[in-house]
């Protein structure tokens, strides 16, 4: 009687300790399982897309998102803005059309925006020379950036080596960086928000 009580009891233990176990090892197994859900740090440096909201963005600012690990500079230009890039001449422009520059089919124009969106430009913030982010000098007239021949009328300046890009991002002539700089993929989501990193469907 006594060893049959006591063999009952082991039972009941051994089971209730198997289920405890085995709950742990689910658990367990499951915790990685869910993490495979989101998207690694791999998986975004890679080139996940980044959503952008440029609704606050007043005008004659700048704000800066990542992406790929790079920093895309968003600039909200004024009327004013576009009007002086339409008169940059090509003597001061290394590439006013942007034939060589990186960027996608649906970017044209001086103002290197999209049809429609020509107050906002998107670009990527390092320059073409060896990489470094350029500072936004949007104040016209700037005397440390003007010459005896051009006034500075506001854009790009990189500390590194001299090269001083247009707001629209193309380069000076006889400045280090040889190209414009890149206009990253992105589409518009809603007037508010763009998506970095996906083109626009152009239908």
């Amino acid at each position: 009687m006594s060893n049959d009580g006591v063999n009952q009891g082991r039972r009941r233990f051994l089971t209730g300790a198997t289920c405890v176990v085995g709950a742990a090892g689910v658990v367990g197994a499951a915790v990685p399982f869910v993490g495979s859900w989101n998207p690694s740090a791999k998986a975004k440096a890679a080139g996940a897309p980044v959503k952008a909201n440029i609704s606050k963005i007043e005008p004659g600012q700048m704000v800066t998102f990542e992406w790929r690990g790079k920093p895309v500079y968003v600039v909200r230009r004024t009327p004013e803005t576009l009007k002086n890039l339409e008169n940059m001449s090509g003597d001061i422009l290394r590439d006013p059309s942007s034939a060589q520059a990186k960027q996608p089919a649906y970017v044209s124009g001086v103002h290197r925006s999209m049809a429609g969106k020509e107050e906002y430009l998107v670009i990527v913030g390092l320059c073409t020379h060896l990489g470094c982010a350029p500072m936004y000098r949007p104040e016209v007239g700037a005397e440390d950036l003007s010459t005896s021949e051009v006034e500075w009328m506001g854009g790009f300046f990189c500390p590194c080596h001299g090269s001083k890009f247009d707001l629209a991002g193309r380069v000076f002539t006889g400045v280090p960086a040889p190209t414009n700089l890149d206009v990253p993929p992105y589409s518009y989501e809603s007037d508010s928000v763009i998506v970095i990193g996906v083109d626009q469907e152009v239908g």
